[in-house]
């Protein structure tokens, strides 16, 4: 059994209890503890976390034709230890996730996940709007003990209408993840007039919403993807 927490919000701290396995992103382990002789391993994840080597094969092609290539390493944990990961000091949310509740997120965010969720990659359309492409990586969770660690640059902000019911609009470029029953992906609005081919562009010419009816959970980074689509002319 494994358990998620934050450290100084910059570090992931994963606890085992028995024994259990971890994926991670490659690289991302930098301590660990336990009583005895250490009690935990590592290995490159050379197709995905999948089972059937059919999928893994199959995943490992669309994640690199999407730009979805997520560089994984699977910690193989034989007994009670504490194993500490992060990422050149970016910012770190853990989320429990309910059974069959999804995680839609940038393969770059993601830091670490259990083996009790399901990893694939799906196509998204919205995506041609901002610099988080066709594609997005899904984290559903098949058991649980579901945890997802994300990474955010600077101290995220979380939005949610699971009990509200209020309109989320957020910027496209910054958005980490949605969260939520089934894939909950984002309707796009638009604001683009005659001032915006003239160069008077507010700047934030297209939003990303969901509804109250969609009921998600949404991570904001203060920061934001360069690029974008630029329909100014100067």
């Amino acid at each position: 059994m494994l358990k998620f927490e934050t450290v100084n919000e910059l570090t992931l701290k994963v606890t085992c209890s028995g024994s259990d396995v971890l994926f991670t992103k490659a690289g991302a382990f930098i301590a660990g503890e336990n009583t005895g002789a250490k009690n935990y391993t590592f290995e490159k994840v050379l197709f995905g976390p999948q089972n059937n080597i059919g999928q893994a094969i199959f995943g490992q092609l669309v994640r690199r034709v999407t730009g979805e290539n997520l560089p994984l390493m699977k910690v193989n944990l034989n007994g009670d230890s504490v194993t500490y990961y992060a990422n050149y000091g970016q910012h770190i949310v853990v989320y429990h996730l309910a059974e069959g509740e999804t995680v839609s997120v940038e393969s770059e965010n993601i830091l670490a996940f259990t083996q009790d969720c399901d990893y694939s990659v799906r196509f998204i359309g919205v995506g041609i709007l901002s610099q988080k492409g066709l594609a997005t990586s899904t984290l559903t969770a098949k058991g649980p003990n579901a945890y997802v660690a994300v990474l955010a640059d600077g101290n995220p902000i979380v939005l949610s209408n699971v009990s509200s019911g209020s309109t989320i609009s957020v910027d496209p470029d910054a958005v980490v993840c949605w969260i939520g029953k089934g894939h909950c992906d984002p309707q796009v609005t638009a604001d683009v007039s005659w001032k915006t081919f003239i160069g008077q562009a507010s700047g934030e010419s297209y939003q990303f919403e969901w509804h109250g009816s969609t009921g998600v959970t949404v991570i904001i980074q203060p920061s934001e993807r360069k690029g974008g689509i630029d329909v100014s002319i100067d």
